[in-house]
């Protein structure tokens, strides 16, 4: 544009072979092609950056902070110990038979509504949801940042979480009701998987929870007696008796009352 401009003015007022009239052209030239050159490399500098950090956040949907910081930094395995970590499970009662011949956009959208708040309320006390498993939810406390309250911090969102789901309506107008179960112990934690990874958790405090999940009772959360001990002076529990878990043999748990 700037050549444009300037060059009819310049033959008009400078003969050709004028070295002052060549220099000015070409100085003109020059000048534009930087400038060209520099906005498209700024162009260029802000799309890299905004695909960085569309990027980063989709990282950071899939996996912790300070996990994800240690898979961009090394390619080597993660995996860490904790001495002792709390373990929810939620499940939607009767959620299969439930949804059976349902619209499948209908079903995706009320289990998306459902673990969306619930996914609200772990960020609000500060845990670590670790995935979802069909109708199933996992959340933990006390990692990957350890913390000396994770039981009392599961515990407040377990029944954030009871309060909440009393909103929801099955397909029918049928109330939504959890079977929730609740561990406390050591675990072990780490990504696996390279193309589609997933920051999981393994160990028989995991199990257990899990366990005390599937054995539990409608609208009930049941816990472990290391959970109740850590809790006893602060919510009441109603002992359940010995029940028989899977995999564990018998075992005397706890449902959380207040």
């Amino acid at each position: 544009a700037g050549i444009i401009i300037f060059e009819p003015w310049a033959r008009a007022n400078m003969p050709l072979a004028d070295p002052v009239f060549m220099l000015s052209n070409y100085a003109i030239g020059v000048a534009m092609l930087g400038v060209m050159i520099a906005l498209a490399s700024l162009y260029l500098v802000g799309q890299i950056e905004n695909y960085r950090r569309r990027a980063e956040d989709l990282l950071l949907n899939i996996l912790p902070g300070s996990i994800a910081a240690r898979l961009k930094e090394s390619s080597e395995t993660i995996a860490d110990g904790y001495s002792e970590v709390t373990v929810l499970f939620p499940v939607i009662v009767d959620f299969t038979s439930m949804s059976s011949g349902a619209d499948p956009v209908e079903v995706v959208n009320l289990l998306n509504d459902i673990f969306s708040k619930l996914d609200g309320l772990a960020e609000k006390h500060g845990l670590e949801k670790i995935k979802t498993i069909g109708d199933a939810y996992m959340v933990a406390a006390g990692l990957p940042k350890p913390r000396d309250d994770h039981t009392e911090a599961i515990v407040g969102f377990a029944m954030d979480m009871m309060t909440a789901v009393e909103q929801y309506k099955g397909f029918h107008g049928e109330p939504i009701q959890l079977r929730v179960g609740i561990n406390t112990g050591p675990v072990v934690a780490g990504v696996i998987g390279r193309l589609k990874f997933i920051y999981d958790l393994w160990g028989d405090a995991v199990n257990v929870a899990s366990r005390m999940e599937s054995s539990g009772l409608a609208n009930q959360i049941q816990v472990t007696v290391v959970v109740k001990e850590k809790l006893d002076s602060r919510y009441t529990f109603a002992e359940r008796g010995p029940i028989n878990i899977k995999g564990k043999g018998m075992m005397v748990t706890y449902l959380l009352e207040s």
